[in-house]
């Protein structure tokens, strides 16, 4: 683990996973602000989620959820009016230390930067429920997959693929992110895939709620 300032950009429903690519149009001033000064420093961003806590619903800077995604700036196109698109690559999961009082008008953040995993996979057991599932997924939802490819994924990316990709809401992909191993990951996932149809409202969405 190591430790070091991370500037943030905190976006609910936008959870970054690592090994995935997350594109992001940027026009609020302070996030422009944030992409001009992370360009020159390590062209990285800190996903990470806003908590609302109860009786809390009004506060600013609304909380955060202590996990996060670094994003490494992969490609940006510089608009002429000052907005950027931008896409960027999960490198690793964070965990929020402390808030920095910093002067500039994005926030900040002290981060314990997690190590990559060397060796987290499932077994061949694990792998064939993740992909039996995600099949019977993609055709209740009509999505047109080409599983030759998908047989060609590592397990992170396999998994992280489907976590960042299916329309579950905030609290499902956040408890996703936070999930200690792949294998914990996959198993919230298909569980996640499986109750699908207990959908809330109109959306759509999966929801731990």
């Amino acid at each position: 683990m190591t430790v070091r300032r991370l500037a943030i950009f905190p976006l609910t429903g936008a959870v970054l996973f690592p090994g995935l690519q997350l594109p992001l149009h940027i026009f609020e001033p302070r996030y422009r602000a944030m992409v001009q000064e992370v360009l020159v420093r390590d062209r990285r961003i800190g996903m990470i989620q806003p908590r609302v806590i109860a009786g809390e619903e009004m506060r600013e800077p609304p909380a955060l959820f202590d996990i996060g995604c670094v994003g490494h700036i992969a490609d940006v196109e510089a608009l002429d009016d000052g907005r950027f698109n931008l896409v960027l690559a999960g490198l690793t999961r964070f965990r929020v230390l402390r808030e920095l009082e910093v002067a500039t008008p994005f926030r900040q953040v002290e981060a314990e930067i997690e190590d990559s995993a060397a060796d987290d996979s499932l077994s061949s057991i694990e792998r064939a429920g993740v992909e039996r599932e995600a099949k019977r997924f993609a055709e209740r939802q009509g999505y047109l997959v080409d599983w030759n490819a998908v047989g060609q994924l590592d397990d992170a990316t396999l998994v992280n693929g489907i976590a960042q990709v299916a329309p579950f809401d905030a609290a499902a992909k956040q408890a996703l992110l936070e999930a200690e191993t792949i294998g914990e990951r996959a198993e919230l996932a298909v569980q996640l895939m499986q109750f699908f149809g207990r959908a809330d409202g109109d959306e759509g969405y999966v929801t731990l709620q």
